[in-house]
């Protein structure tokens, strides 16, 4: 019964984190650890950050489905469809360039947790800066965004292949950097989520597909879900959120874990 409610802690954790600009991959390693808890099946990890991101299909599937359907007749659903893909293209081909770098040294247990410690603080310090220095925002529209901005949005998002750089941190703060307002930063930001960590998580199964093991299907399916239903509630709520209060609380959030991180590994 506990490693089912690790299960259910796991994909509290990585719903709730995966869309915030907290770094969901960091909170999963801490949970890890402080659960004392490996989880069940090569593919656990991958398949519950699947949930997630079907989250956002779920929230905004009209949109999607309207592109789809009118994309040979309608130019914006073509500027639309392109600006994503655009901004997507820098992570896919920075990811899969290093991927064996960001496995094998930036996620060694030995480097990972100061790794992660360290971004936590200078992404929050990063925060509190750029939330006070960010330009005027001149595009209003996360589903107009041009195409430049579409794609410096993706270069910024490139930033989060390193342990603890959140990826929707990294493209809001970088959107607003460029003069997008932070909620059609946000709202872009879950758009380009959805083909960006599919292609992450179809990219991870393939590259670990000699030691995929699905035996603990149970405990898989129980985090796909919960991971769901929680970065739903994430999504629905999240743009709603910055607009009132901005990213600020993120920004002393992240500098509050990342130093209780570093006590601990001085007390260990």
């Amino acid at each position: 019964m506990q490693h089912f409610v690790n299960d259910v802690i796991l994909g509290i954790v990585e719903g709730l984190t995966e869309f915030l600009p907290v770094s969901s991959t960091a909170h999963l390693l801490i949970a890890q650890d402080l659960l004392g808890f490996q989880p069940p099946g090569d593919v656990f990890p991958i398949v519950i950050q699947l949930g997630a991101i079907l989250s956002v299909v779920a929230v905004y599937w009209r949109r999607f489905w309207t592109v789809l359907v009118t994309l040979t007749s309608s130019a914006d659903s073509r500027k639309f469809a392109l600006g994503v893909v655009i901004a997507f293209l820098p992570a896919a081909i920075f990811g899969a360039a290093l991927h064996g770098f960001i496995k094998n040294v930036l996620f060694a247990p030995a480097i990972a947790p100061v790794v992660i410690a360290t971004t936590l603080i200078v992404g929050g310090i990063v925060i509190l800066i750029f939330e006070r220095l960010a330009p005027p925002p001149r595009y209003v529209d996360g589903d107009k965004l041009p195409l430049a901005r579409a794609f410096w949005i993706g270069m910024f998002q490139v930033l989060a292949i390193i342990p603890g750089v959140s990826r929707s941190g990294a493209t809001i703060l970088g959107g607003e950097l460029i003069g997008v307002d932070r909620r059609a930063g946000a709202l872009f930001t879950f758009y380009l989520a959805v083909p960006t960590m599919f292609g992450a998580t179809v990219f991870d199964l393939w590259k670990n597909r000699q030691v995929l093991n699905f035996d603990a299907g149970l405990d898989i399916a129980v985090g796909f879900v919960v991971s769901f239903l929680v970065a739903l509630v994430v999504v629905r709520t999240f743009i709603a959120f910055i607009g009132r209060f901005g990213l600020k609380p993120f920004g002393w959030y992240r500098i509050a874990a990342g130093l209780g991180i570093i006590a601990v590994l001085v007390l260990r």
